[in-house]
């Protein structure tokens, strides 16, 4: 029986690796085989691929460039861990998916959400049950990410706020996929609210 699958997305300094942290710890707590991924990296060549996509230098990578860099990357944690570990019945845990290089690339770096989408179509990437989106004002999460800022975090205010628009406007296409969680209220609350979600679909 295949596995079940949750993707936690939102913009830099949501609070969603923390979250995705937080439940796969109550999902094992509960006895449940869980993976616990993350994107980029995941495998030796995604790692590669992450440093080289945010890496704190002067690189200057165009968005169409940043596509297909996070794109490889994505293949080979879906072949080497993600599809696995569905196939073998486990719920996996994700920190980010490929909505995240619709909204950063698609919508902020203008090469269009559709086009991401469809690449991920043709790859054959596996559906999530559900997309966590933790939605939080650009300003308070550019806050949260403190003073060492990668390349990605580096490019602004107005950068996130276009990546945000993105991923909205996908929660609003696909409501049955996407759940929007405000990603302002105490960490304890947001926790629970994903919870009570994950417990539905189990």
């Amino acid at each position: 029986m295949r596995g079940r699958f949750f993707v936690f997305e939102g913009i830099d300094g949501c609070g969603k690796s923390t979250q995705a942290e937080l439940l796969a710890a109550a999902l094992r707590k509960r006895g449940l085989k869980t993976a616990h991924l993350r994107e980029p990296g995941g495998t030796p060549v995604g790692e590669a691929v992450r440093k080289l996509l945010l890496d704190h230098g002067k690189l200057d990578l165009a968005p169409m460039t940043e596509v297909f860099l996070f794109m490889a990357s994505r293949t080979q944690l879906v072949c080497d861990l993600l599809r696995p570990a569905l196939d073998n019945g486990d719920i996996v845990v994700l920190d980010r998916y490929y909505y995240s290089t619709a909204a950063y690339q698609g919508a902020a770096g203008k090469v269009g959400i559709p086009f991401v989408l469809n690449l991920a179509d043709i790859a054959g990437f596996p559906q999530p049950d559900r997309v966590f989106l933790l939605d939080l004002d650009p300003t308070a999460a550019l806050a949260r990410t403190g003073a060492a800022r990668d390349r990605i975090e580096q490019k602004g205010l107005e950068y996130q706020r276009h990546v945000r628009a993105g991923f909205l406007e996908m929660a609003k296409s696909d409501p049955e996929r996407f759940r929007i969680v405000n990603a302002a209220q105490p960490a304890n609350a947001v926790a629970q609210e994903i919870l009570r979600e994950v417990e539905r679909v189990l």
